[in-house]
């Protein structure tokens, strides 16, 4: 029996500054609370596959990662969705669209940190009600045939809505982070890697290493409980080149130096681009420029770029979250600044015009 005195020294040593707890839904009561169709799960799969193909070189499609720096406001989401969709089927011959569809945000020091976390975006962080309106999106964007991208930021948000996604990004600041690296080893889909924020790719290089191995480690499974999960490793990871310290990494000299790198390493020499971030110097309106330049290296016979990222929303810039939420804008970011539709749509038909003329 546990004495009195004991219990008064273990309140001084556990959880001494945890202000509370709350149970949540298992990952298994949020399947049969919110089901995907079977014809959801079947886009799912076609998404991963195709991108697993031009990876392989299966087949000669780039992946383009498109769409709000993050999600927040359910109504635009699903308006953005159905543009998307609708493009996509202009360019799906030579290129393979997934939307940008980014639920959580890791903060340099603080701020918002996304629709899962704190959905009501007024700190009141009913991550339950986050989670469901994150697999609630999810569901509807790939009934309508759409596949998904995300960024894998909480090693427990998987559980809940990853068969519902096509392909997966581990940031530039959870790179280096053993978690994430083990947690991609064992993800079911494509995952890119970015490199780190101060612009170095051998970070990156490394975790592509790692990932690629078998792992264990602790979790929680379908069911909510502690389990030790043991992976196989991913065999679709590769590198993301967003830049860094303000510098760009996109241009045809960085491009050879990364392939270099990959290739002395035993990696797959397949890169993507981040056109936003250090790669535009947090400028929107470079994102143009950077996919460009990196459309004439294609062209010029550069055959390691498959894939590009873009920060896009229904409207151009950014907005802060003001105290009376009745006062945002419709479609616009509340993260970083995106560009807006019209620019989405004259950058993706303006590649696809140059590459289908080669």
């Amino acid at each position: 029996m546990i004495d009195n005195d004991y219990m008064i020294q273990l309140k001084k040593l556990i959880n001494v500054n945890i202000k509370g707890s709350e149970a949540l839904i298992s990952p298994a009561e949020m399947e049969a609370l919110l089901p995907a169709s079977e014809a959801s799960l079947q886009n799912v799969l076609k998404g991963r596959q195709a991108i697993q193909d031009i990876l392989d070189e299966k087949e000669r499609r780039y992946l383009f990662i498109v769409g709000p720096c993050s999600i927040h406001d359910f109504k635009a989401a699903l308006e953005y969705a159905g543009r998307l969709k609708e493009l996509s089927g202009k360019v799906s011959d030579l290129f393979f669209i997934a939307m940008r569809v980014y639920f959580e945000k890791p903060r340099t020091t603080t701020g918002w940190k996304g629709l899962i976390n704190d959905p009501c975006l007024d700190d009141s962080f009913h991550l339950e009600e986050g989670l469901k309106l994150a697999r609630k999106l999810l569901i509807q964007f790939t009934e309508m045939g759409l596949s998904a991208a995300t960024e894998a930021l909480d090693p427990i948000v998987p559980q809940y809505i990853a068969e519902l996604i096509s392909w997966s990004a581990i940031g530039a600041r959870t790179t280096e982070s053993q978690t994430h690296r083990e947690l991609a080893s064992g993800l079911s889909m494509p995952v890119g890697f970015k490199n780190p924020t101060d612009g170095s790719i051998q970070a990156a290089v490394n975790a592509l290493k790692s990932v690629k191995t078998p792992h264990h480690f602790l979790g929680i499974n379908r069911d909510g409980k502690i389990a030790k999960f043991s992976t196989t490793g991913n065999p679709y990871a590769h590198i993301v080149l967003r830049g860094g310290d303000n510098k760009p990494n996109y241009d045809a000299k960085s491009i050879a130096a990364c392939e270099e790198v990959l290739a002395k390493n035993g990696l797959r020499k397949k890169i993507m681009v981040d056109c936003s971030h250090a790669n535009s110097n947090k400028d929107h309106r470079l994102q143009p420029k950077v996919l460009e330049d990196c459309i004439q290296q294609i062209k010029s016979g550069n055959k390691t770029i498959f894939g590009f990222m873009i920060e896009s929303h229904l409207f151009e810039g950014n907005q802060p979250i003001p105290a009376d939420l009745s006062q945002l804008k419709y479609g616009v970011s509340i993260t970083d600044k995106c560009v807006s539709w019209e620019t989405t749509e004259k950058m993706i038909l303006g590649a696809y015009q140059e590459l289908k003329s080669r």
